[in-house]
């Protein structure tokens, strides 16, 4: 009789600890599977993105983008555009904002009435720059108007490619992360700048100065091509 009460015992002991052990790996579970909500699910895996970009503003430029992000880094980008002003500079970057419909403008987001879209009126399709995809140097929005490091469209087209651009936090847009996931969700734009609107072959100021920089041409930052990268 007192051998049974002790294997008795035994036995409820072994399958206390074994209750135990699966509470505690149930518990971790579901740590896991908080730690892995949707919002963060995939926020280290690699993303391949890409973008058809279409003319704006009459501009005739087509071509395609590419982008692969991994984490708070865009490993690989390259964009291949025709129909562009011929041997003139293209400023051209990824946009993004939270309040932004995450798409390309139309010419119903022409607030001025004049016919065209500039830069500005374009932000609350596609949002303001968080990268800028210069040929060299620094990628921030800092860079939105280096003209002297965007590609040149030799006859109309050029081919861009660069790796490891660094996503930075921005200013009333979101940090890095944030971004990051964004672009990754696909509501990053892209965007290429440059149109010579009176075909005379190079940037003037028929159309009025820049509403980014007042030392440069409105043609040389009116956005020309855009896509949203699915």
């Amino acid at each position: 009789m007192i051998k049974e009460k002790i294997v008795k015992r035994y036995r409820m002991g072994i399958l206390g600890a074994s209750t135990v052990a699966l509470l505690a790996a149930a518990a971790l579970g579901s740590t896991a599977a908080q730690a892995q909500s949707p919002e963060t699910r995939g926020a280290n895996k690699t993303v391949s993105l890409h973008a058809d970009l279409t003319e704006l503003n009459g501009s005739k430029a087509f071509g395609t983008a590419t982008v692969v992000v991994r984490n708070q880094k865009i490993k690989h980008v390259e964009v291949h555009a025709s129909g562009l002003t011929p041997d003139a500079p293209h400023a051209q970057h990824i946009h993004f904002g939270k309040k932004a419909l995450h798409e390309c403008p139309t010419l119903a987001q022409d607030t001025s009435g004049n016919g065209r879209l500039n830069t500005v009126e374009g932000i609350p399709a596609y949002g303001p720059v968080v990268v800028s995809l210069t040929t060299t140097g620094d990628t921030s929005p800092a860079s939105v108007v280096a003209v002297t490091r965007f590609p040149v469209s030799e006859d109309g087209s050029y081919d861009y490619s660069r790796d490891n651009i660094r996503i930075t936090k921005v200013a009333g847009t979101g940090t890095a992360k944030e971004i990051a996931h964004a672009i990754r969700k696909g509501e990053g734009v892209v965007v290429i700048h440059g149109v010579d609107f009176n075909g005379n072959g190079e940037y003037d100021f028929s159309q009025g100065k820049s509403e980014l920089d007042p030392t440069l041409p409105s043609e040389a930052t009116d956005p020309a091509a855009c896509g949203v990268l699915k």
